[in-house]
């Protein structure tokens, strides 16, 4: 604890990326405590305050239909994280079994599953969602499985090429001579050593399952309204630039600083788990 406070300390960055991360776990934790109109978040219609700038209560303003951004904005917090973990649940024990099988078995075994992690890998990321999405309704869950279905590749190859150098050490060789089975090397033996380079990965994608989320929304092909989502409240307010610039500039504002947040706490984490072994 005392190396972690102190790294934490020198770089005044991962102090910051703390902070944000805090800020918006907490916000999407608490949010109906903490905004001023929680009934904003569904299909509510003020007419009397429509599109005002931002003032006192509105503290962002308000949008097209006279809706509080700032609640709208802490509920889509909400949204994001809800499906960043969901993914990350998800696609992390499915990348993690396959690389950890295709590195440490070898074979033909690895090649038929890195065979097909080079496939996922070599479509685009977002190409690949709006394909998935694009076929299914854009509901919440289906935005879940089409950002799944491209981020569990990526621990593929992470765990894999760790595996493959790991499987070489005295532990695991000592491990195969007194008769432990596979799955006792590679769950008990091979994975606790992946398990600093997953979790720094991990705190990363929080971040890039919100931008892929975003993008998503952004096209019309996410979360769809009356639902608050950071990415479709930017498109909508993209056409009202630059008279209502709240509408677009608050929540892009919001991607950013989620963003930003967990990529800074994602560095730290690299620096003090490297600093532990």
């Amino acid at each position: 604890m005392r190396r972690t406070i102190a790294i934490l300390l020198q770089n005044p960055l991962s102090l910051l990326g703390v902070m944000l991360v805090t800020i918006v776990v907490l916000s999407a934790i608490f949010a109906d405590l903490i905004v001023p109109f929680p009934d904003h978040k569904g299909a509510v219609v003020d007419f009397a305050n429509f599109n005002k700038a931002p003032e006192w209560p509105y503290i962002f303003g308000t949008d097209l239909v006279g809706r509080d951004m700032f609640s709208r904005i802490v509920y889509a917090y909400r949204i994001s994280l809800i499906l960043g973990i969901v993914v990350l649940a998800i696609a992390v024990p499915i990348g993690v079994t396959v690389g950890l099988v295709a590195g440490y078995l070898g074979g033909w075994t690895e090649y038929a599953l890195m065979r097909l992690t080079d496939v996922f890998l070599s479509v685009p990321p977002l190409v690949l969602a709006m394909s998935i999405m694009g076929v299914l309704e854009p509901t919440l869950l289906n935005g879940m499985m089409a950002v799944t279905a491209m981020w569990w590749p990526w621990y593929t190859r992470l765990v894999y090429n760790i595996t493959r150098a790991e499987k070489e050490e005295g532990y695991v060789l000592a491990a195969e001579v007194i008769g432990a089975s596979r799955l006792h090397v590679i769950f008990r033996e091979i994975l606790p050593n992946c398990v600093p380079a997953i979790i720094t990965k991990m705190t990363l994608d929080l971040g890039f399952v919100i931008i892929i989320a975003s993008s998503l929304s952004f096209l019309g092909l996410g979360v769809q309204p009356p639902t608050p989502d950071l990415g479709s409240m930017v498109a909508d307010g993209a056409k009202y630039l630059p008279d209502s610039w709240w509408l677009t500039v608050f929540p892009g504002l919001a991607i950013l600083a989620a963003v930003f947040g967990f990529n800074l706490v994602g560095d730290a984490l690299r620096e003090i788990l490297g600093a532990d072994q």
